[in-house]
């Protein structure tokens, strides 16, 4: 089952960088392979999670695919989960994992999947374990534009 892992510190504090991985809703906008999300349903529970179900379209050329799953959102253990619930996965499972560092935070990425048609595989794995790579990247990137603006602009 492919896999990937990536540990790294960047420069903003952990409630900013849960945040952005926590707003599921703007990955369209710099997440490689991602063109769409839409949140099905939202619950917040008393000890600061919340559980979305959401729908993420990611293409590459001419293919297209939507798959559902399941993000737990643990504010206070600084956690983000993403299960799997229906598409064309036969598993997926992404962690984040967010600590305070000096300075700013330091970010463990992990994510795990396998398609469940193998010519799906052979046509996208490539494509999806080199965009995997790149996420980290995507969200340090987002959170430089993003924190970098929000700087300047209290100045």
């Amino acid at each position: 089952m492919p896999s990937f892992r990536s540990s790294r510190r960047v420069r903003h504090n952990t409630a900013q960088m849960f945040d952005l991985v926590a707003d599921v809703e703007a990955y369209p906008q710099f997440l490689p392979l991602c063109e769409a999300l839409k949140i099905r349903r939202r619950n917040k529970s008393d000890e600061g999670t919340e559980v979305l179900i959401a729908d993420m379209t990611v293409g590459y050329k001419a293919i297209r695919e939507t798959f559902t799953s399941r993000v737990t959102l643990d504010r206070p253990r600084l956690k983000i989960l993403v299960e799997y619930v229906d598409g064309p996965f036969s598993h997926l499972e992404n962690r984040w994992t967010f600590r305070a560092g000096e300075p700013g935070s330091h970010i463990d990425f992990y994510i795990n999947y396998e398609f469940r048609s193998r010519t799906l595989g052979l046509l996208m794995g490539a494509m999806f374990d080199h965009a995997f790579r790149r996420f980290a990247d995507a969200f340090e990137e987002r959170a430089n534009t993003i924190y970098s603006q929000a700087q300047s602009s209290s100045i």
